[in-house]
């Protein structure tokens, strides 16, 4: 069976945006790095996970969606605001509450994470994630942002940069980095690259039919923290295997 995490002289680089209270895919990614990277200076992107996550309800999957204050094309994520006019925090925690009955443990970490007040849609979002990574003790031993780095450039070459700046021997990634990887670039600077493979592994989850694909409050609040810790078994294969 394959191990999720590489050998102890590996080190480890995962590097990712900021994703708003994301799915635990994300958090055994983080499990997997020994450092990781909060990627701030690329892109926002409407309709990704930096602002928003699916929660289950009795009325089906919703959207907790954190608005957004004048976005223009070509924003850096780092310099997204958010919409301060809307009582966003209490319209998701009131809906929480509704969908979760009960689950105490659960509504306290958002609460805990809506009491930090900040403009920055970034910071909300790496405060929710890393939150969530204490909560289920899979925090990385060492924390960064990309544009605290000094690294230039763009794509599969910039990434490169930023891994081997941090002294990585092995990079870990979601299947997006399949499209542009350059993988014969890190195994030249004797970088593995590695995707993760995701187990997807069911547990008790209310309203309807299992899905993996929703925020992992919705694992704190079904089977806690202890528990859902031991969900967190997906693994990495070579890029070779995953192409």
């Amino acid at each position: 069976m394959r191990l999720l995490y590489a050998s102890p002289r590996a080190h480890t680089v995962v590097i990712s945006q900021p994703m708003f209270f994301p799915w635990v895919g994300m958090l055994e990614q983080l499990k997997a790095a020994d450092t990781y990277v909060h990627y701030d200076d690329v892109q926002f992107s409407k309709g990704s996970f930096t602002n928003r996550v699916q929660v289950k309800t009795a009325a089906g999957v919703k959207w907790l969606t954190v608005p957004l204050e004048d976005v223009r094309l070509g924003m850096l994520i780092k310099d997204v605001r958010v919409d301060s006019k809307r009582d966003w925090r209490r319209s998701h925690l009131d809906l929480l509450r509704q969908a979760y009955k009960g689950a105490t443990e659960m509504l306290e970490v958002v609460e805990r994470v809506y009491a930090v007040q900040t403009p920055w849609l970034c910071e909300v979002a790496m405060v929710s994630m890393m939150t969530l990574a204490d909560v289920f003790g899979v925090r990385p031993k060492r924390e960064l942002v990309s544009s605290q780095l000094g690294i230039g450039g763009h794509g599969t070459g910039r990434v490169l940069e930023v891994v081997k700046s941090l002294g990585g021997t092995r990079y870990v990634s979601g299947a997006g980095g399949k499209a542009y990887l350059d993988h014969a670039a890190f195994a030249a600077q004797g970088i593995s690259v590695e995707y993760m493979e995701y187990a997807k592994r069911p547990y008790a989850q209310a309203h309807g039919e299992f899905t993996p694909f929703v925020s992992a409050l919705d694992v704190l609040a079904s089977v806690g923290p202890t528990e859902g810790k031991r969900l967190f078994v997906s693994t990495t294969i070579p890029w070779k295997e995953a192409a």
